[in-house]
C-alpha cells in the first residue's frame, strides 16, 4: 500500500498555515505559514471603530504561496498523492457576494471598498443590530437564538451582513447573498460558488447564523421585521447544512494546476478554526479545550443523551454535529486573553516609541513581558490588592455583552507594574472560571481542561494560575498546529482513508507535551478573590448600562 496524504489548512486572524500529513502514520511532511499581506500593513481596518476587514485576495494569495511552500519541502511523489484537503477559518467572518457567489471586493468598483471584504470575527461595528437581533428574538414567537446561547453577538454573520447593507448603498446594491469564509474556499477551489448550491457548514450555520434543523435559518418575516434590506436573502441561501466529514468535491483544474496538486484531491466541508483545533487537540466528552491566543475559544463535545432537554444560557452555541459528528458541540470564549497582556505591554512601551534607535527600542519592547512575567512570579496571592476585569475587548461568555469595559481597582502609590500585569494575568484565570461555572451550573460535566495555542505554549506563568484557579490539571497540547491538524483529520475522513473523524483522531493524534496541575492551597485563597471579581464585573456592568442610558 502506498503512502496516502492529506493537506490541513488554518486560516487564522493574522495568517494562514498548511500542515502535510502521511495519512497512516501521522508524520508531519511539510508544513508553512504567511502573513496576510493587506492586513499586515494595516489596510481596510480602523481600530477606533471597532473595524475589521480583509480582502480576499490575501485569502487567495497565501493559500497558493504556502501550498507550494509545504509542498516544497517534501518528497517528489508527495504532491501526486495528497488525496484530501479540508479548511478552518475565524468565525464569524461573512463576505456579500453576487448571484454568482463572488465576493463584491473582487467585482470592478469594489477593489478597496472595506464594506466589499471579509467582515473578521473581532469586527464590533454592529453592536447596534446585535441588541435589534436580541430584542426582536425575545418577543418573537420561535427564539431563535435559543440554541445560540440566547444572546446574539456583533460578531456573527447576521449583524454584520444587516450593518453593512445599511451604512453602503453601493454595496447594498450589489449585492445578492453572502457566505461565510469557511464554506467560500471549499467552494471556490472544487467551482461551484453558487450561494444557493454551496455545502454550508454546520459548525458556521448553528453557531453564528441562528440556523437550526428544526426551523433552519430564521422565517423570513423575522428578517424583513429586522430591516427590510434582509428582504430575499433567506431564498438566496441554503436550508441544509453539512458537517466536515462530508465531501464538497474534487479540485478544479485550475487549482490543482496553482496548488501543485491533482484534480483526484477531494475537498471537505469546512468549519471554525476552535471547533477543528478541538479535534485535533483530541477533544472527548467531559474535556473542555481551550485554543488560547489573542482570545480564546473553549470547545466541549457532549452525547445526545447528556444534552436531553438541556440549554445552556450565555455561550456561543450548542449544535449537532460542530466539532464531532455525532455528538453536541458547544462553544464559549473570552474575547480578549493574550490581547490583555499585549494592551499592558503597548501602554508600558509607548515611551520607547520616542527613542530615535529603533533597534533598541525593539529590543526593550521585546524584554517588557518576560521581565513582568519575571517578578510578577514573585508577588504572592496575598501581597498585591490589585483586582481586574478582563473585559477591555468585552465580554464574549458568559452572556456575551460587547459594551462592558475592562477594569482595574486596588491600585495605591506602592503598586508596581508587575503587581498590575499578574492582576490582570488573574483576571483571565477568573474570566476562564466562569465560563466553566457556567457548564457545571447546567449539568454539563467537565473532568480535565486541553489547551493548545501561542499562551498555553509559551507562559507556564499564565498555565499555572490558571490551573490554580480552575481547581483542575491542564494538559497542553503537543501539536504547533491544531487547528490545521484537526483540518488535516477531517481531510483523510473524507478521502475515504478512515470512516470518523474519533478513528483519524486516535492515528494522526500528537497527544500532549506537559501538564500543569493545581495547587490546592492557592486555590483556596484564588476562590475567595474570586468572589470579588464576580462583585467588580457586577458593579462594572451596572455602571456600562447607566453610562449607556445617559448617552442616549
Amino acid at each position: 500500500m502506498s503512502d496516502k496524504y492529506v493537506i490541513g489548512v488554518d486560516y487564522g486572524t493574522d495568517s494562514c498555515r498548511a500542515l502535510i500529513l502521511n495519512a497512516y502514520s501521522g508524520e508531519e511532511i511539510g508544513s508553512s505559514v504567511k502573513n496576510y499581506p493587506r492586513w499586515m500593513e494595516g489596510k481596510y481596518c480602523d481600530s477606533l471603530k471597532d473595524r475589521y476587514r480583509q480582502h480576499p485576495l490575501d485569502y487567495t494569495g497565501v493559500l497558493e504561496y504556502i501550498v507550494n511552500d509545504a509542498l516544497s519541502a517534501c518528497p517528489a511523489d508527495v504532491a501526486g498523492n495528497v488525496v484530501g484537503m479540508a479548511f478552518d477559518t475565524t468565525g464569524s467572518t461573512p463576505v456579500l457576494t453576487d448571484e454568482n457567489g463572488t465576493p463584491l471586493a473582487l467585482k470592478s468598483g469594489f477593489e478597496e471598498n472595506p464594506n466589499a471584504m471579509f467582515i473578521l470575527w473581532k469586527d464590533h461595528t454592529s453592536v447596534k443590530e446585535a441588541a435589534e437581533i436580541n430584542e426582536l428574538a425575545r418577543k418573537w414567537e420561535t427564539d431563535y437564538t435559543r440554541y445560540e446561547g440566547g444572546i446574539y453577538s456583533s460578531e456573527w454573520v447576521w449583524a454584520k451582513v444587516i450593518h453593512v447593507l445599511r451604512q453602503d448603498e453601493e454595496v447594498r446594491k450589489a449585492a445578492y447573498s453572502w457566505v461565510e469564509h469557511c464554506d467560500w474556499m471549499p467552494a471556490l477551489l472544487t467551482g461551484n460558488t453558487k450561494p444557493e448550491d454551496i455545502r454550508r457548514s454546520r459548525c458556521a450555520a448553528g453557531h453564528k447564523a441562528m440556523w437550526h434543523e428544526s426551523w433552519g435559518l430564521p422565517d423570513e418575516e423575522f428578517l424583513v421585521a429586522l430591516d427590510p434590506l434582509l428582504k430575499g436573502f433567506r431564498n438566496r441561501l441554503y436550508h441544509k447544512t453539512y458537517t466536515s466529514d462530508i465531501v464538497v468535491g474534487t479540485l478544479t483544474e485550475e487549482w490543482a494546476e496553482k496548488l501543485g496538486l491533482t484534480v483526484n484531491v477531494k475537498v471537505g466541508v469546512g468549519a471554525f478554526d476552535a471547533h477543528l483545533g478541538a479535534v485535533g487537540g483530541e477533544v472527548s466528552p467531559k474535556a473542555l479545550l481551550r485554543i488560547m491566543g489573542t482570545s480564546t475559544c473553549d470547545i466541549m463535545t457532549a452525547s445526545y443523551r447528556e444534552m436531553e432537554n438541556k440549554l445552556v444560557p450565555g455561550i456561543c452555541g450548542q449544535v449537532d454535529g460542530s466539532v464531532v459528528p455525532g455528538y453536541i458541540g458547544m462553544e464559549a470564549g473570552q474575547s480578549a486573553f493574550g490581547d490583555v497582556y499585549a494592551w499592558f505591554k503597548n501602554l508600558l512601551s509607548w515611551p520607547l516609541s520616542l527613542l530615535e534607535n529603533e533597534e533598541k527600542a525593539k529590543e526593550l519592547e521585546e524584554q517588557i513581558l518576560p521581565k513582568l512575567t519575571e517578578e510578577a512570579l514573585k508577588i504572592s496571592i496575598d501581597e498585591s490588592a490589585v483586582l481586574a476585569t478582563d473585559w477591555i475587548n468585552g465580554r464574549r461568555t458568559p452572556d456575551a455583552n460587547p459594551m462592558v469595559k475592562g477594569t482595574i481597582t486596588g491600585i495605591t502609590l506602592g503598586t508596581s507594574a508587575p503587581m498590575i500585569f499578574r492582576a490582570l494575568v488573574e483576571a483571565t484565570a477568573f474570566g476562564s472560571k466562569a465560563i466553566i461555572d457556567r457548564f457545571i451550573e447546567n449539568g454539563i460535566e467537565i473532568k480535565e481542561v486541553i489547551a493548545l495555542g501561542g499562551v498555553a505554549k509559551k507562559s507556564d506563568m499564565v498555565m499555572q494560575i490558571l490551573s490554580d484557579v480552575l481547581n483542575m490539571p491542564i494538559k497542553i497540547v503537543r501539536s504547533e498546529q491544531a487547528c490545521a491538524l484537526g483540518a488535516a483529520m477531517f481531510a483523510a475522513v473524507n478521502a475515504g482513508i478512515y470512516k470518523k473523524v474519533e478513528e483519524a483522531q486516535k492515528a494522526l493524534g500528537q497527544e500532549f507535551e506537559k501538564e500543569f496541575t493545581p495547587n490546592t492551597e492557592k486555590h483556596k485563597k484564588y476562590i475567595k478573590i474570586y468572589e470579588k471579581y464576580l462583585n467588580l464585573g457586577e458593579i462594572t456592568e451596572k455602571l456600562m448600562i447607566k453610562q449607556n442610558l445617559s448617552d442616549v
